[in-house]
């Protein structure tokens, strides 16, 4: 990957294009290049949907290897929902397209002098940004069928819906999978909605005629990848557990710790959460026909997703994730998995956030909106943000925004962006990471659930407030290191707790750059991709006072544990201390 693609949105009649070297972007790749590019030359106070704010695309370092789990896809800006720095996350087949096509990243930017929608056509022989206006309002699902149809099967595609279009805040950018459907996405954040206001409707990638890009030492590079590969197999998690049952193998596990946010984070478990779990879900996906494991992206051997089919054994959507599924489930009092899908397929289809989504349901659900576990109000819901009506549109704007505006106090958000699964009074050391993250609350920022709950890599007391910051910083460092690899960041499960298999990643990793890295270089990688991450936040006028949680979470005790979050503030300002 020696090259970078320009595409400037605003030149009269159309895009101009430019291939530059990668310059002082040398080395760089995934979150390290995306959170890079927007600290260096995005204005922090912009307008996040206007002409100063860029949306960058990045495969991992390992993208278009032979590297086993290494498929993840990094897409970051200045947020239109947190006004801070963004990268959001996915999998798919793109990483592996754009790293095999020589790019080690796209840059959008600049603004549209009209109304024109594009689409970008990416092969080995070169790039056409072409007027298709045809396209507008299409769903994820559709326009995927129109551009096989256009430029055959071999292709992938990096895409909005209707939403981004709209400039809605909860807005994602679909990545399409092996099975060439739009089910992976990088959703956090409204990086859509940024996408939305460059113009550009889908980026079509065909890396036909190409070559997996080489290690720099391929006998060690196989000796290590084996190795890291057999690590993985061999742990319970990575394993086992995710192979059987999907990211939802958690829905049982935390539900039982009485941790699992329930009707808007008011309780800690949820009655119904043994029909939505993962143990259901996989024999319902097989008894009709789908598929409990395959995975997201080439080279996957976890294989955590599957294949949601419908009563009569059709397609729905992608296998649900844990999150999805809490989302749009126990957090909106709902325990029909049928119905969850169906909304998983919505949000995909429209190109939305399904954890946002589902946070916002629940502040709406509070407001009066509609009665917890009322199936059909939530469908309707998620249809008015596609439609794009004026309750859509608040909606749409994410739940802080939707708590603000029908005087719901309860709102479950920290910087703007709504928290994942897992209540921060019963798992202590994620509520330092929802605080503390320059993205907002992300639970994938600094998976402390590992030690506080799976006892994967220690064992800190998940009710207590000892040890919790030094949990999250360190998950916080390594995660942030992980993500400009293109590793998925459930190889830290096994990593963690079995120090060989992380010494078979460097392995890997050196053998493929030709480098000799050391665990002090991961780390001090990670610090400095944060540090970039928090002084871009500072200068967009984040404080420490944007480092907290929500009141709520202080002054209500929490069934079944009667706890709230404990952690001084003075605390959380030392979490990037280092």
């Amino acid at each position: 990957m020696e090259k970078i693609l320009r595409i400037n949105v605003g030149v009269q009649n159309g895009n101009k294009y430019t291939i530059e070297p990668l310059g002082d972007y040398s080395g760089l790749a995934g979150r390290a290049m995306t959170s890079t590019v927007i600290a260096k030359e995005v204005p922090p106070k912009c307008f996040p949907l206007g002409e100063k704010n860029k949306l960058v695309f990045s495969p991992g370092i390992l993208s278009g290897s032979s590297a086993i789990q290494a498929g993840r896809f990094s897409v970051g800006c200045k947020s239109p929902l947190t006004g801070g720095i963004k990268e959001a996350n996915s999998g798919g087949q793109a990483p592996k397209a754009l790293a095999r096509l020589g790019y080690a990243a796209i840059i959008l930017e600049g603004k549209p002098t009209d109304d024109t929608l594009y689409k970008v056509h990416i092969n080995k022989d070169g790039i056409t940004i072409i007027p298709a206006n045809d396209l507008k309002m299409l769903g994820n699902y559709d326009l995927v069928e129109k551009m096989k149809k256009e430029y055959g099967d071999k292709i992938t595609c990096i895409s909005i819906g209707p939403v981004g279009e709209m400039l809605m805040p909860v807005a994602s950018v679909a990545i399409t999978d092996m099975e060439l459907r739009p089910t992976r996405h990088a959703s956090r954040g409204g990086v859509g909605a940024v996408m939305g206001a460059k113009g550009v409707k889908v980026i079509v990638l065909d890396d036909s005629g190409t070559s997996p890009l080489q290690p720099q030492n391929k006998e060690k590079f196989n000796h290590y990848n084996k190795r890291f590969a057999d690590g993985l197999r061999k742990h319970s998690v990575t394993g086992e557990g995710l192979p059987t049952f999907g990211t939802n193998v958690l829905t049982n596990i935390v539900n039982e710790a009485g941790a699992y946010p329930t009707n808007n984070f008011k309780f800690g478990q949820f009655a119904g959460a043994s029909k939505i779990s993962g143990e259901s879900l996989a024999n319902l996906e097989t008894s009709r026909g789908g598929n409990a494991t395959q995975g997201c992206c080439s080279g996957c051997i976890i294989r955590c997703s599957g294949t949601f089919l419908d009563k009569e054994g059709n397609f729905v959507s992608k296998q649900p994730e844990y999150e999805t599924i809490w989302a749009h489930g126990g957090n909106c009092g709902i325990d029909d998995l049928d119905v969850i899908a169906q909304l998983d397929r919505l949000d995909d289809d429209f190109g939305i956030d399904t954890i946002e989504m589902g946070a916002t349901i629940g502040v709406a659900m509070e407001a009066g909106l509609a009665k917890f576990g009322d199936t059909d109000a939530a469908i309707e819901l998620v249809k008015e943000v596609g439609k794009g009506s004026h309750l859509g549109r608040i909606l749409g704007s994410g739940a802080a925004i939707t708590g603000k505006v029908f005087g719901v106090e309860r709102v479950p958000t920290v910087k703007g962006q709504s928290m994942p699964a897992y209540d921060p009074r019963a798992v202590q050391g994620v509520a330092v990471t929802y605080a503390t993250s320059p993205m907002g609350a992300d639970h994938t920022a600094g998976y402390a659930v590992t030690a506080n709950l799976l006892k994967v890599g220690g064992d800190v007391n998940a009710l207590k407030p000892e040890g919790q910051i030094e949990l999250s910083r360190n998950l916080q460092i390594a995660t942030a290191a992980i993500d400009a690899t293109g590793y998925c960041l459930f190889i830290a499960l096994a990593i963690l707790d079995q120090p060989e298999t992380f010494d078979d990643m460097l392995g890997v990793l050196s053998a493929y750059t030709g480098q000799n890295l050391t665990a002090e270089g991961v780390t001090a990688l990670g610090k400095k991709i944060l540090s970039l991450e928090k002084d871009f936040n500072t200068r967009a006028g984040f404080t420490s006072k944007d480092d907290r949680l929500p009141e709520f979470f202080m002054n209500e005790q929490f069934s079944p544990h009667n706890v709230r979050f404990q952690i001084k503030d003075s605390e959380l300002d030392n979490v990037f201390n280092w």
